[in-house]
């Protein structure tokens, strides 16, 4: 927890409101691997990590919500009675899940909020899930209402696919509701099923942050969902059983080529694919075997790259950079694509040395210094007490 941060974020809104808050914490996430697999109900490894967004949050005796953000300059003034429409910025996601309360019958109270932290918007880190978590666990606990993680989680992925417009899976939000400190989850996004899967606490895992930004509401995100979904609307035609790319295994994806244009095939190639990579790399993490996990990772990429085509210049480059440096076991594009982090999984001892090589390479050609940190896995959104 970023401690210091909270702290200001708690002074901030007394001088503001004039009233003591209550204080959330909702983390981002890194994902191992299992990239465009959540929406066609498949497998995916996320973490949550030491980055986070931060609620401080009072009740109101009416129902006016008021919500500003000390890294926005807008601000969200309105009656819970008569929200407004989506409006492009940061303040959609407020109002999206307090729709989403009301359309599944929970009143929310009127409050002040205040919003602030410590992940970067736009990297693939998944801050506009932290957002929506932290805001609605705020503003379910001063409503009374006691929400299960799973149910918030849900609730959260909802406001984005229906009044943000993004049709994401549920991973981000569900890896930000039920995150475990010094594990990834393995989660079945069809059953909801999820398995801790410890991280070695020798190795490291390393983000690097191209700097290119991206805007996955609408655009090529939602065409790659689409086009998974007229995929497996033209497979039902010999597999009259599935209902999603996660029912396909190799095997059956090869007889029925033919069924597939080449666009919808290399699609559908990824997603069978990265499922098994998924299950493989989660399997050989809890066996120890790192070695492997980075191959497969390293696969993943190859596969966003080429099949899913997701991937972009920046991201490339530094996924080579990467694959060069010391320490380095596996490296990959994180996120939706179009630019973001990468995510490697590196030798301990020699995180520094990765983080320097791979910066000086990365800038060298394309003239940008990226973000390059460390993070650690961690727990869940929960309340702060300072």
């Amino acid at each position: 927890m970023n401690r210091e941060l909270a702290e200001s974020l708690a002074r901030s809104f007394r001088d503001r409101f004039g009233r003591e808050p209550q204080l959330f914490r909702a983390p981002g996430r890194i994902n191992l691997i299992g990239e465009h697999t959540d929406y066609n109900d498949g497998f995916v490894l996320p973490a949550a990590i030491d980055l986070a967004t931060y609620v401080a949050i009072a009740p109101r005796q009416d129902l006016r919500l008021r919500a500003s953000s000390l890294r926005f300059d807008q601000a969200l003034d309105c009656d819970l009675r008569d929200l407004p429409a989506r409006g492009g910025d940061w303040r959609d996601y407020v109002v999206g899940v307090v729709r989403t309360l009301l359309d599944v019958g929970h009143d929310p109270r009127g409050a002040d909020m205040l919003v602030d932290g410590d992940l970067p918007m736009g990297a693939g880190l998944s801050a506009s899930a932290a957002l929506e978590v932290g805001v609605g666990l705020a503003l379910s606990t001063i409503a009374g209402v006691a929400l299960d993680r799973t149910d918030l989680a849900l609730l959260c992925q909802r406001a984005e696919n229906d009044f943000v417009g993004a049709r994401c899976g549920v991973m981000d939000q569900f890896i930000s509701c039920r995150g475990l400190e010094g594990a990834a989850l393995l989660l079945d996004c069809r059953s909801l099923e999820a398995k801790a899967v410890a991280i070695d606490p020798a190795v490291r895992l390393v983000v690097c942050d191209t700097m290119a930004r991206h805007q996955i509401a609408d655009g090529d995100y939602n065409l790659r969902r689409r086009e998974c979904e007229s995929a497996v609307e033209l497979l039902k035609v010999a597999l009259p059983q599935i209902s999603a790319l996660r029912d396909v295994d190799d095997r059956r994806l090869t007889d029925h080529a033919s069924l597939l244009s080449p666009v919808l095939l290399r699609r559908a190639r990824h997603v069978v694919g990265e499922n098994t990579r998924t299950l493989r790399a989660a399997a050989a993490l809890q066996a120890g075997d790192l070695a492997l996990c980075g191959k497969l990772m390293n696969a993943s990429h190859e596969s966003l790259r080429d099949d899913f085509e997701v991937s972009c210049e920046e991201l490339d480059i530094m996924v080579e950079a990467a694959r060069k440096a010391p320490g380095a076991l596996g490296a990959r594009m994180m996120g939706g694509g179009f630019g973001g982090c990468t995510i490697n999984l590196v030798e301990g001892d020699r995180a520094e040395a990765f983080m320097s090589c791979v910066g000086a390479a990365f800038r060298a050609v394309t003239g940008v210094a990226p973000n390059i940190f460390c993070c650690a896995p961690a727990a869940g959104a929960g309340p702060v007490a300072l």
